[in-house]
């Protein structure tokens, strides 16, 4: 030990058991949920109608991989309803020779308005307007089914109160360092939103892959309170909408719907500051919870540098580090292998450190954008 440093190392040392503590509380607590769950199996399977629900805008080119793998879903009474929104290119043609073979696609357009332009938020009203029944399950239009059992798993939870149910979107396989942190991104929002709401407190969903009533949406008043925010159709409403006891989670390998992933980093960094735009937006308490934990984790790494740095206790603080990563580990292993994302936990300490420090970068970005259209 360096005595020179004492009096700040015991400061520091500190500040790295309390980040440390914050950081289990979170891995063993709340995270452990997700690692460790088990879905429980219906005696009687649960099959209301269902209405799927996918805004497109000039989707020509993923509509025809997309669509064939929700009209083939394996579920008994369904409608696909398509919202054509302001395309300029052969969407809605290829919409409508789909609909031709097929009873189950219901088509809605929205043509060009040059007095008025809207969001995504505005399509999605007009397709859960137009849509046939209560239960609503909604996707993107560059995502696909990850089986023909997809419907049939999300639509099962629809009973003994459940109102919304929360699905997993992840992110296409590809080679590339890119293409593994992205996937790891999306991961670890996943680790949080679906580990929150087995712990009873559900902040988010995703709109890859999400269901709610439509009777529960037109009594929330919809997007009414939150219209005027870029993103948010998704994790806003369900910040809003949920309850402790109304939502349920589906992360059977089989519910999941895939979306290609950015192929360029400046394309992904552009995605990713409009997502963070509802963060402000939601309940106070949430944000606490989601911000404590990035701050813990920032005050613990640098407390652990420092402390090395001054051979404060080295054996004990590198006894503790190590201790937090088995414990991380552990709980990425098993959240990876029921997200079937097992293949990225070689790479997940290096890639925390890099999300680390690409968060505080989109929100500064964010702080000199202007306000921009769904595209």
């Amino acid at each position: 030990m360096n005595f020179s440093f004492y009096p700040y190392g015991l400061i520091v040392f500190s500040v790295f058991c309390f980040a440390l503590a914050i950081q289990l509380s979170y891995y063993l607590g709340v995270f452990s949920r997700l690692a460790f769950f088990r879905k429980i199996k219906d005696s009687e399977p649960n099959t209301p109608p269902v209405s799927v629900i996918v805004c497109a805008r000039n989707e020509d080119d993923n509509i025809v991989q997309f669509l064939p793998l929700i009209l083939s879903q394996d579920y008994p009474n369904f409608q696909v309803v398509i919202v054509n929104d302001c395309s300029s290119d052969n969407t809605g043609d290829i919409l409508e020779e789909f609909a031709r073979k097929d009873d189950k696609l219901k088509i809605v357009t929205i043509k060009p308005d040059d007095y008025y332009s809207h969001g995504k938020k505005f399509a999605l009203m007009v397709g859960i307007k137009g849509a046939e029944h209560d239960l609503l399950l909604h996707t993107d239009a560059d995502c696909r089914p990850a089986g023909d059992q997809w419907l049939r798993n999300m639509a099962a939870h629809f009973q003994g109160g459940k109102e919304i149910v929360l699905g997993y979107g992840p992110q296409a396989k590809a080679k590339g360092f890119l293409n593994k942190l992205i996937r790891f991104d999306c991961y670890f929002i996943a680790l949080q939103y679906l580990s929150f709401s087995l712990s009873g407190r559900t902040y988010m969903g995703v709109g890859r892959n999400l269901a709610y009533e439509k009777s529960l949406f037109f009594r929330k008043k919809g997007f009414a309170s939150h219209y005027q925010v870029l993103s948010g159709d998704d994790d806003l409403f369900v910040n809003e909408a949920s309850t402790k006891t109304n939502v349920a989670v589906e992360i059977d390998h089989q519910s999941f719907t895939i979306t290609l992933a950015k192929q360029t980093f400046k394309e992904w960094f552009r995605q990713k500051k409009r997502h963070v735009t509802t963060w402000p937006h939601y309940k106070q308490g949430d944000k606490f919870l989601l911000g404590l934990l990035p701050v813990s984790q920032f005050f613990f790494f640098s407390a652990f540098i420092a402390l090395l740095f001054m051979h404060f206790l080295v054996y004990i603080v590198l006894g503790m580090f190590a201790f937090r990563f088995l414990v991380q580990m552990l709980i990425f292993n098993g959240s990876m292998r029921r997200l079937n994302e097992v293949d990225l936990l070689v790479y997940s300490p290096f890639m925390e450190l890099l999300l680390m420090f690409l968060y505080p970068a989109l929100a500064l970005s964010n702080a000199f954008q202007k306000k921009s259209k769904w595209t």
